[in-house]
């Protein structure tokens, strides 16, 4: 076999092993995410306790970088003291470590045995939580094949004269053996990728064990990099737990480095495989930088506290608070998380419908013109949703998941829909302000009461999103009905005060019925959160609508049909309509008007 199909079939097997671990890591995250964060948020009462959750979960899901952006989005939300964060990471740490003790055992016979069972599992069972297991199955299967190929494909290069010399120059600059290695974890986005892959070569003495050792401190330094970068948009607070744990390891490379040429001879001590040794150095190493540190822990948080200040603005701006990134493999929390963030946004979207009511008798241009701005975050709040949601979309999700999904993403899209008919509401009190102009005391009375059920029922809406209550939703439906009947009734007011040729229902007439309409459509968005509940538990009736025969003739109704067919009977919420499509994302239902 030549170098360059060696060289190939190595970087094949490399790629086997990543994506072995990925499937790993996603598996048991969308199997057991929730149980995984409880336990992570469950085990800070102490620094023993969150160094032993911080160890646990990291053997459990195989990714030390898991671990610590869950860690880090809890910081940010206040949830966890970085006392306590960093005590995780340490553990976390060790974790990683005790995940590759284990798999630097021979375990190649049990690949065929875990991709059969975890194949089986993934494409008969049906229970989620049983074709997650069966997921990780697969890619701890695909994990101990690729180290059998990569131990197999690294023998014939041990003799290769060009990684001889490579090998021997970087055994020379230890400091260059260390930069790269911690640029190719961060790359591989997996310390224990790479340390597997060090020790493999050890095992074949394509790598000296002093290099491997150097190598596996790189590992550890690159192993920091990527929640840095993850976490280099999100709050101070979430910096200071990957920055905190990045200085632990700084400071444990800074004392190890000069001690390798000694650390050979002491794991010979124990082990004489070159395998066994890379590999309790790493748990060596972890376990050191955790004795160290556990009892300094309050002192680095008081550091990181002083280093890395609060950032009152960012924290208090209108981003996204709830929109957990490190959720997204965990739909059942990722989902919870979103809905969070639309309550949020409702919240926004409640103050400009309140401070409509306000502005009605009330002329204040520079409080109007705050609440106008808003919407722009309104529209933010939104964007952040659906491209979360999108994201979540993404993964495998249940059939109650996809169904929430398009519940959320409805009920954005709606509050959005408010948020800009508000703001038109607050232009139109605006332009009245500038132009000192007054309704009439019966158009006034009209607009308040109309815009009282509008804001009532946006409470209604908000409660029916978060609890999905049929009879809720069945009276948002009613209430629908009624405020389409009142904006009818009062346009004919207005009318009837412009037939007494009122001098404020003239001059205000065109505005006034502006906001009779607007009011009416910023209800009815309102109340489109209880469809999506009535027709998934049935409430709804189908389509009114006939089927359209090409040969029959076309004819228009006459005026005893036309009478008959405007009143619509009443549909199986209680509110008579016409039937309407809503949904989002191609998944559509049907709703009242």
């Amino acid at each position: 076999m030549s170098a360059t199909e060696n060289l190939i079939q190595l970087l094949g097997a490399v790629a086997l092993l990543l994506w072995g671990l990925f499937m790993v890591h996603t598996g048991i995250t969308r199997g057991f995410g929730a149980q995984l964060r409880h336990a992570v948020n469950r085990g800070v009462a102490n620094r023993a306790r969150a160094f032993l959750a911080g160890m646990g979960v990291t053997m459990v899901v195989q990714s030390s970088t898991a671990t610590a952006l869950i860690v880090a989005s809890f910081a940010s939300r206040g949830l966890i003291d970085a006392a306590p964060a960093f005590a995780v990471m340490l553990g976390a740490d060790v974790g990683t470590t005790l995940v590759a003790q284990v798999l630097s055992f021979d375990l190649g016979f049990l690949s065929p045995l875990l991709l059969i069972v975890g194949i089986v599992m993934h494409k008969t069972l049906k229970r989620t939580i049983h074709r997650q297991i069966g997921r990780s199955a697969i890619g701890l299967g695909l994990m101990l094949l690729a180290l059998t190929l990569i131990v197999h494909t690294s023998e014939p290069m041990r003799d290769a004269p060009v990684l001889r010399a490579l090998f021997a120059a970087m055994s020379d600059e230890p400091l260059i053996a260390l930069a790269l290695t911690a640029i190719l974890t961060w790359l591989a986005h997996s310390s224990l990728a790479v340390v597997l892959l060090v020790m493999s070569y050890a095992s074949t003495g394509v790598v000296s064990v002093p290099l491997a050792l150097v190598m596996v401190l790189g590992a550890n330094l690159g192993g920091v990099l990527p929640p840095i970068v993850a976490t280099l948009s999100e709050g101070t607070l979430a910096r200071r737990v990957t920055f905190g744990n990045a200085a632990f390891k700084v400071i444990g490379v800074a004392i190890c480095l000069p001690l390798i040429e000694f650390m050979p001879d002491w794991l010979a001590g124990w082990e004489g495989e070159a395998a066994r040794q890379v590999v309790n150095f790493h748990t060596a190493f972890n376990l050191g930088v955790a004795f160290l540190f556990i009892l300094l822990v309050p002192v680095a948080a008081r550091i990181a506290a002083r280093l890395l200040p609060p950032d009152e603005e960012r924290e208090t701006s209108d981003r996204a608070r709830f929109l957990d990134a490190t959720a997204i493999d965990t739909p059942a929390v990722a989902l919870s998380c979103a809905a969070r963030e639309v309550m949020r946004m409702a919240e926004s979207v409640e103050r400009m419908v309140n401070g409509v009511a306000t502005f009605l008798r009330r002329d204040d241009a520079s409080a109007m013109a705050k609440l106008i701005d808003m919407d722009d975050v309104v529209d933010r709040q939104y964007e952040d949703v659906k491209l979360y949601v999108t994201k979540i979309a993404r993964q495998e999700v249940d059939a109650a998941e996809s169904h929430r999904i398009a519940e959320i993403l409805s009920f954005a899209t709606n509050l959005e829909y408010v948020g800009d008919i508000a703001e038109n509401l607050l232009e139109k009190l605006m332009t009245k302000a500038k132009k000192q102009l007054r309704f009439s005391e019966e158009g006034m009375a009209e607009l308040a009461d109309l815009h009282g059920h509008a804001a009532a029922n946006l409470k209604l809406a908000m409660a029916v999103f978060m609890s999905g209550d049929v009879g809720v939703a069945r009276q948002l439906v009613r209430a629908k009905r009624h405020v389409n009947a009142l904006e009818r009734r009062y346009a004919e007011s207005h009318m009837e005060r412009l037939r007494q040729e009122r001098p404020e229902s003239i001059e205000t007439s065109g505005l006034h019925m502006d906001m009779l309409r607007d009011l009416r459509r910023l209800h009815s968005h309102i109340t489109s959160v209880a469809y999506p509940i009535l027709e998934a538990a049935g409430e709804l009736r189908k389509s009114r609508l006939k089927k359209h025969h090409a040969d029959a003739p076309s004819r228009k109704p006459s005026q005893d049909q036309m009478a008959a067919n405007s009143s619509p009977p009443q549909d199986a919420a209680g509110a008579g309509s016409d039937q309407i499509p809503y949904g989002i994302g191609g998944a559509q239902a049907t709703g009242t008007m």
